[in-house]
């Protein structure tokens, strides 16, 4: 299950889900919106676009947005497509919420792109393996704060963290302004190896 960001189910989050079904998985993406504006689909190119992701993003509902994830879990699970094993992938507030999924749900595995706001939730107890992708120079992560979430979840045999210098958010958006075609090439590496350990 992919996790948008904050721009929607957009072109970038439509070519994730489509790279993850020609892995041979049973790829989605669900509409995390649909409560505030169904259907979004915006850029990060635009000024305007941006200033509407950032409402939106203001304006979500956390729990409401897990219990839209609980309810997607429960039917890709039933799908008879589906070993019944389920993973989830996020990124920037979907990167949130996937590791949410890993402390929330009943997911087997979750994998969190520049997730924001994770020292808000440092002190869950994560329930399946989680890898995390950090951005050093993440502008909408303090060092102070990778800081803490680094403190509370090194050691947890549950988690594991890869840290990417220099890379700033999004390195791995496809088409954005901080896109670094290597560093994402090796981020999907590790993501997909370990899709191949905890789903297979």
């Amino acid at each position: 299950m992919v996790i948008q960001e904050i721009f929607g189910v957009n072109t970038v989050m439509r070519g994730i889900t489509d790279s993850l079904a020609a892995e041979g998985y049973v790829a989605l993406c669900p509409d995390l919106f649909w409560r505030q504006e169904p259907g979004v689909q915006l850029t990060d190119q635009t000024e305007d676009e941006w200033a509407r992701a950032f409402d939106l993003f203001n304006g979500f509902d956390l729990d409401k947005g897990i219990d839209d994830l609980r309810a997607t879990i429960k039917t890709f699970r039933g799908l008879e497509e589906c070993t019944g094993k389920i993973a989830t992938v996020g990124f920037c507030l979907g990167g949130r919420l996937a590791f949410l999924t890993a402390t929330r749900t009943g997911a087997d595995a979750s994998v969190s792109y520049y997730g924001v706001k994770l020292d808000e939730l440092k002190d869950e107890t994560v329930n399946c393996p989680c890898l995390l992708h950090v951005a050093t120079e993440d502008e909408f992560v303090p060092k102070e704060k990778q800081t803490e979430v680094h403190a509370a979840l090194h050691g947890n045999p549950k988690v594991e963290i890869y840290y990417y210098e220099g890379q700033k958010h999004a390195f791995a958006r496809a088409g954005g302004n901080h896109f670094d075609q290597d560093p994402a090439d090796l981020a999907r590496e590790r993501t997909l190896q370990f899709f191949k350990t905890y789903l297979i």
